[in-house]
């Protein structure tokens, strides 16, 4: 349990996790049972279509971002997530039910997909909080990579079966093993055992608690370029559901079994990013530039591949990075936020990420439609490079990174971490870049 691996020595870490897992690999069979639904039965392969279910399902974060945070702040998380979970098994079961009876229309899967992005705007901020109540602030970096490692497990797993299942016995049943994979995690969260939790005293709710959770991150030039990075790669970069499915059937002519093989090769690239990430102590904005412009120039080589094998290795490559990214990122904003605020700013950031997929998935869609699949992966691309030119552009205006000649050799010289960095991160000791 050393080194990689350490935060599982805690029993309700451990017991979260093994849920957690059977959970996600419900959630990316479903993810793929729907997306295909619509592109293919639903519609004649309408890119914009799967772009609106995106939208519906990922909107609800930023339009509910007033009551989101404030609530995995002041309410009991565990509590919360027992009730956000179990909404989302009911969800899917329903959604199984009128796909099985053969009724189910497009408008339907909207619903499905709004409701769902209700539920998970609620679940989102306090699941990714939730784990500072698990493990020591020593083990957090390790706990949220390994939460990573274990989405993209089952993001490995989840489509390759569920392009399997759907050539077998159709996408309904996709959805209804969906809904069961929620009871184990249901279960884990009412085995916790709630005298061990790293719980604070949560902070009163005040009419100005919302709008300190704003001031906070404004005041912070670190977190407000990780916000914006995550704005750009969110939006325009980041919608793998649009990318992979239209490569598959519009450029490939492949089929369910193919899309679910696509999707794996680049969870294995995600996956392999959550493991050497649970390997680094503290990941700074060096990482987290390189990481993002490594990200556009493989969704940039992916565009061109000629063939589904070459686009595959190159998905492993464009999931390595942005994993690698979403890890640094996520990591950064808990350990340098303080315990009372973590809620609001874990809000904040999912309503960016996901806030912005209402308009992107669309307009990648609509860019499918028009000017063809390569082409908005290209689109995607140029978000990468533009995630990591804020990146540089913080290190050079805040970190003061300059070239500097040494010894007739240049260098690159970053100063250290601003002072307003939270006592968390320095009782950390660890070296931040």
């Amino acid at each position: 349990m050393k080194g990689m691996f350490h935060s599982l020595r805690n029993y309700n870490y451990r017991l979260w996790a093994a849920g957690a897992l059977v959970s996600n690999v419900g959630t990316w069979m479903q993810r793929i049972g729907q997306d295909w639904l619509v592109l293919t039965v639903l519609t004649r392969h309408n890119a914009t279509a799967v772009g609106m279910v995106m939208a519906l399902q990922f909107g609800p974060p930023l339009l509910l971002l007033p009551l989101t945070g404030l609530a995995a702040d002041h309410l009991d998380r565990r509590k919360l997530l027992l009730f956000t979970q179990g909404a989302a098994g009911l969800l899917a079961l329903g959604l199984g039910l009128v796909t099985l009876a053969g009724v189910v229309q497009l408008w339907q899967v909207y619903g499905f997909a709004l409701l769902l992005g209700c539920v998970t705007a609620f679940d989102a901020p306090a699941r990714q909080a939730f784990v500072s109540d698990l493990v020591s602030d020593d083990d957090l970096a390790n706990a949220v990579a390994l939460n990573s490692a274990s989405f993209n497990a089952a993001r490995m797993v989840g489509p390759a079966a569920a392009g399997l299942l759907i050539a077998a016995v159709g996408e309904g049943w996709l959805f209804l093993l969906n809904a069961a994979s929620y009871v184990p995690v249901l279960v884990a969260l009412w085995l916790l055992r709630v005298h061990e939790l790293h719980s604070e005293a949560r902070p009163a709710s005040t009419r100005g608690s919302l709008a300190a959770g704003f001031r906070y991150v404004w005041r912070r030039p670190d977190l407000m370029a990780v916000l914006v990075m995550l704005l750009l790669l969110g939006t325009f970069g980041f919608n793998f559901a649009i990318f992979i499915s239209t490569m598959s059937v519009t450029v490939f002519h492949g089929n369910a079994r193919q899309y679910g093989l696509l999707t794996s090769a680049m969870a294995a690239g995600t996956m392999c990013g959550a493991l050497l990430s649970a390997r680094r102590p503290f990941p700074g904005m060096v990482l987290m530039g390189s990481s993002a412009a490594a990200f556009g120039v493989a969704l940039a080589l992916a565009a061109v591949m000629p063939g589904p094998l070459l686009f595959a290795l190159l998905l492993f490559f464009v999931g390595l990075a942005a994993l690698t990214f979403m890890t640094a990122s996520n990591s950064m904003m808990q350990l340098t936020t303080e315990r009372a605020m973590r809620g609001r700013v874990m809000a904040l950031r999912i309503a960016v990420v996901m806030g912005g997929t209402p308009v992107g998935a669309p307009a990648v869609g609509w860019v499918v439609d028009r000017f063809g699949a390569r082409w908005a992966l290209a689109v995607g691309a140029v978000s990468g490079f533009a995630a990591a030119a804020v990146a540089l552009a913080y290190l050079v205006r805040h970190r003061r990174l300059r070239l500097q000649r040494d010894a007739g050799r240049l260098r690159l010289v970053i100063h250290p971490v601003p002072g307003e960095v939270t006592a968390v991160r320095v009782a950390a000791g660890e070296r931040v870049t």
